[in-house]
């Protein structure tokens, strides 16, 4: 027997005991900002360094900044590089948003208009990157509150970039369902409509629901049947890719951590567990 299955979890400073004990969770590879650990020493680039001796590793890029109007930052994006060939990241992955314009950094992953002339200048973006990386990035798609000068609907907008950049997709279940929830839309309808064959991972996460109309992305809280239930239904629709947990604050029991990494790769088992006959 054969499994496809490989379930991950995001890798914070607060759980590394956790994660090299291996005790309680045990996940299948981790992820991890590099903008959080580049030009990392003493006693913390001592524990990455040990950390992934033991587990394959993603990075999660957050500030590259894809829809900023000004030039790329290459300072940045040569230590990238480096890093993540130093380090043997697997997988690199950035939001397909902004977070600074002007030099100034917003700390925040603003939506980017969905327009013809933004698909064109994130795409050439991307491909720039991809072609110094020499790698390709998988965008994600991102929650967001307001659409700004929307004139093509996100699943095009999304598309057109995965194609035109030639670039992968990291598809977000919960940032869907977060966005359906507040836009008033199919999160099905809307998943229908991705490029579901270039999905390179998917994560999964929780939110927190604010006001009878509103609920917000946090990576804060428990995944929710209504989450698990479209995250059954889309595996249903693809091959099998590596799906990783979020959780960046208010950690829970080590044992409901696992429990949710083994939700996960029970639903992923019921769909994409191949069996190989040993003859």
């Amino acid at each position: 027997m054969k499994s496809n299955i490989n379930i991950g979890l995001g890798f914070r400073r607060d759980l590394a005991d956790e994660f090299i004990s291996q005790e309680t969770i045990k996940p299948g590879f981790i992820e991890f900002a590099p903008e959080n650990w580049i030009d990392m020493g003493g006693y913390w680039g001592k524990v990455l360094k040990e950390v992934e001796t033991k587990y394959p590793v993603t990075c999660h890029g957050l500030s590259l900044s894809l829809g900023s109007p000004e030039e790329l930052d290459w300072e940045f994006i040569k230590k990238l590089k480096q890093f993540l060939d130093d380090h043997n990241v697997e997988i690199y992955s950035e939001h397909l948003s902004y977070t600074k314009a002007s030099n100034a950094h917003l700390y925040d992953l603003l939506p980017i208009p969905f327009r013809e002339d933004a698909i064109h200048h994130v795409s050439n973006r991307i491909k720039q990157v991809q072609d110094y990386l020499e790698r390709k990035i998988a965008i994600e798609n991102v929650s967001y509150y307001t659409s700004v000068a929307a004139e093509i609907d996100e699943a095009t907008f999304i598309n057109s970039i995965v194609k035109e950049a030639n670039c992968n997709l990291l598809l977000d279940i919960n940032n869907v369902y977060v966005n359906a929830f507040n836009h008033n839309y199919d999160p099905k309808n809307f998943i229908k409509k991705l490029p579901l064959d270039k999905v390179e991972y998917i994560h999964m996460a929780g939110h927190e629901r604010v006001a009878p109309d509103l609920i917000i992305d946090t990576h804060g809280e428990a995944i929710i049947d209504p989450v698990y239930e479209l995250f059954d239904w889309t595996i249903q629709r693809m091959k099998p890719v590596p799906v990783l947990l979020e959780r960046d604050f208010n950690f829970p029991a080590m044992t409901e951590l696992q429990s949710e990494l083994t939700q996960l790769e029970s639903i992923c088992k019921k769909h994409w567990e191949v069996h190989h006959e040993i003859k």
